[in-house]
């Protein structure tokens, strides 16, 4: 699952990619779990201000579902670009 946000003159781009660690032996088998990677550019450019980041719930575990994961990014895209234009 991948989505395009647009927020205060950047491109927020965030995909939602499986957890393979957790899937190999350390989640019960069948739970799946999804991190959102985010890359975050200038509006309309191709080239990204960051170097992708990779983003789960809080204390580091991953998300429980794929819109977690993509509304988890979003979020996550906003707060560093808030940051980065306060400076």
């Amino acid at each position: 699952m991948n989505h395009t946000y647009h927020y205060q003159g950047f491109d927020v781009k965030v995909a939602v990619e499986t957890d393979f660690k957790r899937k190999l032996g350390r989640a019960a088998p069948g739970q799946v779990r999804y991190l959102a990677v985010v890359k975050i550019c200038k509006a309309g450019d191709a080239v990204s201000v960051f170097t992708p980041l990779r983003f789960g719930e809080s204390q580091g575990k991953p998300f429980l579902c794929e819109e977690d994961a993509l509304m988890g990014g979003y979020g996550a895209g906003q707060r560093i670009i808030d940051d980065l234009l306060r400076s």
